[in-house]
């Protein structure tokens, strides 16, 4: 079937995540991307446990948490640089291909994010970089209170769009939500920016690329 939405993942496939401790890299000293690293990680897993206790906590709280306790662990020195780096944190950087990939893919079918991030993070996020003309949609796990890879999140997709899954090419740099995503029936595309070893290999993406530049070419 022609893909007639593509829908992408927003923290580390269209924002960088680490942007935000690069940008305080020089105050915080030499275990900035350690913090990063751990924030990041710290994140994902707060999304993962409140999902399966049932107790939903806003994505932006959870980047709030996390960001505590990747201080104490990797910096305990730059704790006051806690404010800096969650206003650096509302205002991601894009990667660089990412306006040029989404006007070409604008031409012939509907745009949208699915994030866990709460509505004004990602509202905040989209404006920042300059692509908020671009997209059909910005949808929020927000609306059900619980994260990804529940089905129900891209569920999502179809309610908003009226697009059926077999439709859709969805693009994540994790590959636990590629997982979910193919799981669920979409077609899949993992932004795997680093170069990370596979994981899920009975969910498999259709394709691997390193960034989103070529996509849907």
């Amino acid at each position: 079937m022609t893909i007639r939405a593509y829908v992408f993942d927003a923290y580390g496939t269209l924002f960088d995540v680490h942007a935000a401790v690069r940008r305080h890299a020089g105050a915080i000293g030499p275990q900035s991307q350690r913090l990063s690293d751990i924030w990041r990680t710290k994140q994902l897993e707060y999304t993962w446990v409140r999902s399966l206790m049932g107790r939903y906590r806003d994505f932006w709280s959870l980047t709030e948490e996390a960001l505590d306790f990747a201080i104490a662990a990797a910096a305990p020195d730059a704790a006051s640089l806690k404010p800096d780096l969650l206003d650096a944190y509302r205002e991601l950087e894009a990667y660089p291909e990412v306006r040029g990939v989404l006007t070409r893919l604008k031409a012939s079918a509907k745009l949208a994010i699915l994030s866990n991030g709460s509505p004004e993070m990602l509202d905040t996020a989209v404006a920042s970089a300059g692509i908020g003309d671009l997209l059909d949609e910005i949808i929020s796990v927000d609306a059900l209170q619980i994260y990804k890879t529940a089905p129900s999140v891209y569920d999502l997709v179809g309610e908003r769009m009226g697009v059926p899954p077999e439709a859709v090419s969805f693009q994540s740099s994790n590959r636990w939500d590629i997982a979910g995503a193919t799981a669920y029936g979409f077609r899949t595309v993992w932004i795997n920016r680093t170069g990370q070893p596979d994981e899920y290999p009975d969910l498999p993406p259709v394709a691997v690329m390193s960034s989103l530049e070529g996509l849907g070419e």
